[in-house]
């Protein structure tokens, strides 16, 4: 995939988990709904408003970053944390069985992993 493509596609994942951290940072306890978590008061608001924000604000920035100097050493941040995220699911599938909304969140961590693996690829090459 030329670099060009794939630096557009890169920062889609990146604007994708920016979208998703602003809207956890304004809406922390509809976005809880959606993603099956139940804040229990203000400190749970918090807690949502503040991991989920990081989580996702992190990975896109760096994901824009990588995208934006079309490097794959900032790449690494948002492979890690969305392998992580992806580990954990699947050991919550081995230890509290499988749900009916187990794989799509898992086949999104799973695509972006591989458009940020592809791109490290492409953007190490001279």
């Amino acid at each position: 995939m030329p670099k060009m493509l794939m630096r557009l596609v890169v920062a889609l994942v990146g604007l994708f988990n920016i979208g998703l951290g602003l809207v956890f940072l304004v809406h922390p306890a509809e976005m809880a709904a959606k993603f099956s978590l139940q804040p229990i008061g203000s400190q749970g608001l918090a807690t949502i408003r503040a991991d989920f924000t990081a989580f996702f604000l992190v990975g896109g920035l760096f994901a824009i970053l990588g995208a934006w100097k079309m490097s794959a050493e900032p790449l690494k941040v948002p492979i890690l944390l969305l392998a992580i995220a992806l580990f954990g699911r699947t050991v919550s599938l081995v230890f509290d069985g499988v749900a009916p909304t187990a794989f799509p969140p898992m086949i999104t961590e799973g695509v972006m992993i591989a458009i940020l693996v592809a791109a490290q690829r492409v953007f190490s090459k001279a």
